[in-house]
């Protein structure tokens, strides 16, 4: 069985190299340094786009969301008929549109960094042939989890939980400029850091709980929140302090 793959960036080339089987990707107008990944991760190269589709049973595509239906297009327009995972940060509704376009699809929604130790990534899918493409990764750092609810899922649980990471940060960043508008700010930090003694009494459980965080599997919601609060009680002392009291002046500033 061979597994074709759209493209090795970090991403792609890391769950390259967990996959099973022969790896095939297309050199044809990639950079070196794509190249370069490529073969670190055991690829092997049949040249063309043409010739992947004509020799992988499936391919998976992992490229910048914005290409992701161009990059299904060709591949649809070249009459793959395996199957195809799009493994992009995508909405939902594109998923579906793209599937589609092909007679097998598997929605897939990566959460965490790219694929280096177990316990960090997990790769959920969604559809038909899920389960036989979680194989594809058995025993491997890639944690694949098939979640019900057809095609649109996975996407679906990958867009929830950028949702909840990305908008738990950003929430904490504008308390935070409030509280430095209103002139409060160090008695909310010294709050914060009241409620997360474990960061004064051990500096290391901070960069622990983040990696945890980002690699999508905290303990709980409350561990996950702790790391953010404590993330931003460490900044304290590293952001500087803005001459402007305009809320959104003092939220940039703290966001940089």
């Amino acid at each position: 069985m061979a597994t074709g793959f759209l493209h090795p960036g970090a991403m792609g080339a890391s769950l390259a190299a967990a996959c099973t089987g022969d790896r095939l990707w297309c050199s044809t107008g990639r950079s070196p340094a794509t190249r370069a990944r490529a073969e670190a991760a055991g690829l092997i190269d049949v040249g063309t786009l043409e010739a992947l589709v004509g020799g992988a049973d499936t391919i998976v595509s992992v490229c910048p969301p914005t290409s992701a239906a161009a990059v299904a297009d060709s591949v649809a327009t070249l009459g793959f008929e395996g199957t195809y995972v799009d493994a992009n940060a995508i909405a939902p509704a594109t998923t579906r549109a793209i599937g589609e376009r092909f007679a097998r699809f598997v929605d897939g929604g990566v959460i965490g960094p790219p694929a280096k130790f177990p316990g960090t990534t997990r790769l959920y899918l969604s559809g038909a042939d899920s389960s036989r493409i979680a194989e594809l990764w058995t025993g491997s750092a890639v944690e694949t989890r098939v979640v019900e609810g057809g095609v649109g899922a996975a996407s679906a649980v990958k867009m929830c939980f950028a949702a909840w990471t990305k908008g738990t940060a950003a929430l904490l960043l504008a308390i935070r400029a409030l509280a430095r508008v209103e002139g409060v700010e160090l008695a909310l930090l010294d709050e914060w850091r009241r409620r997360c003694p474990s960061s004064q009494r051990n500096p290391s459980v901070l960069p622990r709980t983040t990696r945890r965080r980002r690699g999508g599997s905290p303990g709980s919601s409350t561990r996950s929140l702790q790391a953010s609060l404590l993330m931003v009680c460490r900044a304290a002392s590293a952001a500087p302090r803005p001459r402007s009291t305009n809320a959104s002046t003092s939220f940039a500033t703290l966001a940089m």
